[in-house]
């Protein structure tokens, strides 16, 4: 692996690690008892990961910041590069080609910080975890599910809502860092508003199945369920979402 792939891998990992730390911890903050954010309401968790793309985004720079499976599919579907290195006088001296292999590796690296992020939340919040609450809700710091549970329409809020994402990214800006940490949070917030309150709005199928699996594998004090039932949703919904976005924009610009 060349140098420019490998400071991608660790990018995506340390990005998208920052991004599920701040993310699943102010659902924490919001949901687990006796946290000082206790009953915050949703707009403090929309604001929350907003601000945690914000981070992810700057921490991700030498990747060009996808953090998401869904951000890297529509890219690779519409054939843009997934980072792109200029030189002093603006001209591109080096390129990560949408290839097969270089998105396996994309996923492989945003897969491992999601988990990574998932148990340092874990571990932050740890006493908290161990207060008396639902299953539910504490699985709900990891990973999202439907307040109406509903498979093909749960899919269905996923794949609108990640396709907002992606053909924002795609048609503004290529990549989120190319398009602005700022301007990636604001969507975020917007998309977590407007289209999160079927699912949650996973939009990322990392975000989701990286935690999934860090919830099922801690020693979680009275946790119930892992919900493997409704996990493959929010992958395939915003896979999809992402590879529609993708046609879409390739044909925009």
């Amino acid at each position: 692996m060349d140098q420019l792939l490998m400071n991608a891998f660790w990018s995506e990992i340390l990005g998208t690690a920052t991004l599920i730390l701040l993310g699943a911890g102010v659902v924490a903050n919001v949901v687990l008892p006796r946290t000082k954010g206790f009953n915050g309401g949703w707009l403090l968790i929309n604001f929350g990961w907003g601000l945690a793309v914000f981070a992810g985004v700057y921490v991700a720079y030498k990747s060009g910041a996808h953090l998401n499976p869904a951000v890297t599919i529509g890219l690779f579907t519409a054939q843009e590069p997934f980072f792109s290195v200029t030189g002093p006088e603006g001209l591109v001296t080096a390129t990560i080609e949408p290839t097969v292999g270089n998105m396996f590796l994309y996923f492989g690296a945003q897969m491992i910080g999601a988990f990574i992020g998932a148990v340092l939340a874990f571990l932050a919040y740890k006493k908290h975890f161990d207060e008396d609450a639902p299953g539910a809700t504490k699985l709900a710091v990891f990973s999202t599910g439907p307040e109406i549970r509903s498979y093909a329409w749960n899919f269905v809020t996923e794949v609108i809502a990640t396709f907002v994402l992606v053909f924002f990214v795609v048609a503004s800006g290529k990549t989120p860092s190319g398009l602005g940490p700022l301007a990636v949070a604001l969507i975020v917030v917007g998309i977590g508003a407007s289209l999160g309150g079927p699912t949650g709005y996973a939009i990322n199928p990392a975000r989701d199945l990286g935690p999934r699996i860090a919830h099922a594998v801690l020693p979680i004090r009275g946790k119930g369920s892992s919900d493997w039932a409704y996990a493959w949703v929010p992958v395939a919904g915003p896979l999809v979402g992402g590879v529609l976005a993708g046609l879409l924009g390739a044909a925009w610009v």
